[in-house]
């Protein structure tokens, strides 16, 4: 049994990377920091001393209190950066309790400054984890009376005017099958029973394409002038994000509001002007940016819009009642679903011979596009058609044709950028999936930003509202450097957090010395062989983590016959079980096994005996051929730098730490991480790999 004798150094308080020149600020509303600004810095230091209301809390619990150092010592920074103005960026480890440490300042700071604080996360599980039970206990622990909300994209919420389309005489033009009529009464009943409106507070099961067609959509939207403005369910809401002094939000909508803060239409953002942003599950910045600040057009998007117009199939749709400009309309669709098929068509030709079905576009004007100008003629017959509908009354009605207007305006644009790739410093590509709903073959088209780290600076971290980045895992080889110069941080601290768990006694390491190298065309086989041996031993309890579904699958198969007699329940990522309900059956059954892809590798939280072991496959290195991965690496080249040290290692590095990170969760928790690549031992990387996890014994096999 040998220990590793370097651990990462958690003890680094540093400036953020100073190579970043200060760009232009955008011009915001400035916060005043005043003297209120101070005061909630010294609540904040009170409530976190030796007799915080959390000592009187678990004391009037019957439990006893355990004060964390690392957790007063993140309140602090948090709210020191606060009431400077300034950024921060800090690695919490998990145990360290970080939500509090961030959220006690938050709500001292929104208090003291009238301006709400925003909360901003990756998962539902940590949305509804703030909402449900950190703020409500906060509130009782501060005696303070503040307010608090969540704010999700308005598809979340039920529109009363769309159901009342959907569910009246129309609803045969409205709805695209008879078979979404069921649904839609249960709806129209819930509407008179709920508060909210909101999705996640449905007490029945509803597909989401269903309720997408009575979900609220900016476009079709009336605001004021709508007959159901007064008990709008997203409207309302609305009302209880401008009160909020805390709101929480996901990473989706944040982005969107800053991209229209981006062009300064204020009277336009989704959120608030807020005093302060926290941005937790931050290891994902530079790729939540890269994503919702790109683009991105599918053909299944396209058929799903024109059939809403005209589904020739079946004869229904928002253009099926009798006339002569209707019946233009039904004929302009037919020709947009033909031209359709032969747009996607020709990527799907260039696809066929690759295997990975992922090609990088690096010249303009490579494509045909035959719906642009196709797509622009039916926006010109839609407008005249909905002004037809008004003038008849329909109001409402012509609500929906003018929303499929800028639907159609909203994929035009996006078509013409990509044929002609119009946006300098951006990565376009193409992908061929099949849909997991419908099983058919969907066209997808792609671009992202390069130069992610220039764009969070000017738009996030260059605004004289200060900026919290926090995660459990943000370092590599005990340093925020490179995760600071791919977003971009700066004007601003960094902060590293030792764990409060003791890895020496809770983990044991297991390392893969003797396995063949990934390469080999028996390692599959090996990996199987490893994989029951491990699983045996913990009895179950096992994430497998795989970098692939094609190992996954071909794992599975392997061992088959041994989880077929095996007293193990055994969980495929993938089967028709969601990820969310996979996790709920693996707690509660005790000794069951999953193997997972990508997305069990972050935001999944089992604590206690029912996960005692994780297997890591691979060293989850991005797939180098992947045209982001590719374009991102030939960047950093170009600018003289080493692209598989510079960003492969340490993007991998990061992600290595999500997945082992998945253990221990508590001081309680006990069990063994095993990685089955012999590159961690063989590889003079390994090295940065083990440097990047806390202290513990290894065992080689």
């Amino acid at each position: 049994m040998i220990e590793i004798t370097d651990p990462f150094n958690t003890e680094t308080i540093h400036p953020a990377d100073a190579a970043w020149e200060k760009l232009q600020k955008m011009e915001d509303l400035e916060v005043n920091y005043t003297a209120a600004s101070s005061n909630a810095l010294s609540a904040t230091v009170e409530f976190f001393s030796h007799d915080s209301p959390l000592k009187k809390a678990a004391e009037h619990g019957g439990r006893p209190y355990e004060y964390r150092k690392q957790q007063v010592d993140m309140a602090l920074a948090v709210a020191a950066s606060f009431e400077d103005g300034k950024n921060l960026c800090v690695e919490a480890p998990t145990g360290v309790g970080k939500s509090f440490a961030y959220l006690v300042p938050a709500i001292y700071h929104a208090m003291a400054v009238h301006r709400p604080v925003i909360v901003t996360t990756e998962t539902i599980t940590l949305q509804e984890q703030l909402i449900r039970k950190d703020l409500p206990l906060l509130k009782e622990l501060t005696g303070l009376n503040f307010t608090y909300a969540i704010a999700v994209g308005r598809g979340n919420y039920l529109c009363r005017k769309r159901l009342s389309l959907a569910s009246g005489d129309r609803k045969d033009e409205f709805l695209p099958t008879a078979m979404f009529e069921e649904d839609i009464d249960k709806l129209v009943m819930w509407s008179d029973s709920t508060s909210s409106g909101f999705y996640g507070d449905l007490p029945f099961s509803v597909e989401r394409n269903v309720w997408n067609f009575v979900c609220s959509e900016g476009a079709s939207c009336n605001g004021p002038a709508c007959r159901f403005f007064r008990s709008c369910f997203y409207w309302n809401a609305r009302k209880e994000w401008d009160k909020a002094d805390v709101l929480v939000t996901n990473h989706a909508l944040f982005f969107v509001d800053l991209k229209i803060r981006a062009v300064e239409e204020l009277e336009n953002t989704p959120l608030p002007n807020h005093s302060a942003i926290v941005f937790d599950e931050g290891q994902s910045l530079e790729d939540n940016a890269a994503k919702h600040l790109g683009m991105y057009v599918a053909s299944n998007q396209i058929k799903g819009f024109l059939n809403r117009l005209y589904n020739p199939k079946n004869g229904r749709g928002l253009l099926v009642r009798p006339g002569e400009n209707s019946l233009v309309l039904r004929t302009t669709v037919d020709r947009l679903h033909d031209l359709s098929t032969v747009f996607f068509d020709q990527f799907a030709v260039l696809l066929e011979n690759i295997p990975d079905k992922c090609l990088r576009i690096r010249h303009p004007g490579r494509f045909e596009d035959h719906l642009s100008e196709a797509l622009e003629d039916l926006e010109r017959r839609l407008k005249d058609y909905a002004e037809d509908q008004e003038e008849e009354g329909q109001k409402d009605f012509a609500g929906e044709i003018l929303a499929q207007i800028e639907r159609s305006m909203t994929f035009r644009e996006s078509i013409r950028d990509f044929i002609a790739m119009g946006q300098s410093d951006t990565v376009y590509w193409i992908e061929e999936k099949k849909s997991p709903f419908s099983g058919n073959i969907v066209i997808e088209l792609y671009s992202a930003p390069l130069q992610v780290a220039e764009l969070l600076h000017k738009l996030l971290f260059s605004r004289p509202i200060p900026t919290v980045v926090t995660s459990a895992t943000l370092a590599v080889n005990g340093s925020l450097d490179y995760f600071c110069k791919r977003t971009g941080f700066a004007n601003g601290d960094t902060l590293l957090l030792d764990s409060p768990f003791d890895y020496e006694k809770q983990v044991k390491l297991y390392l893969g010395k003797s396995m063949p190298q990934p390469s080999d065309p028996q390692y599959n086989e090996s990996a199987s062989s490893a994989i029951k041996d491990f699983i045996n031993f913990t009895a179950g309890r096992a994430f497998v983590l795989f970098t692939n579904y094609s190992m996954l699958r071909k794992c599975a198969e392997i061992l088959e016959e041994y989880f077929r007699h095996s007293p193990w329940k055994f969980f495929r990522h993938g089967d028709s079980l969601g990820r969310t309900g996979m996790i709920e059956e693996f707690k509660k059954c005790g000794n069951g096994v999953i193997f997972g892809a990508s997305s069990f590798w972050t935001g999944v939280d089992v604590p206690g005996e029912a996960l005692s072991n994780v297997i890591i496959t691979k060293l989850p290195f991005a797939v180098p051929s992947h045209p982001l991965t590719e374009a991102r690496c030939e960047l950093i080249q170009k600018q003289g730098g080493r692209p598989f040290e510079d960003y492969s290692i340490p993007n991998a590095v990061l992600m290595f730490r999500q997945g082992a990170g998945r253990l221990i969760r508590s001081k309680s928790d006990t069990g063994i991480i095993v990685v089955l690549d012999p590159r961690i031992v063989t590889k003079y990387y390994g090295r940065l790999f083990l440097n990047s996890l806390p202290k513990c014994p290894i065992v080689y096999f």
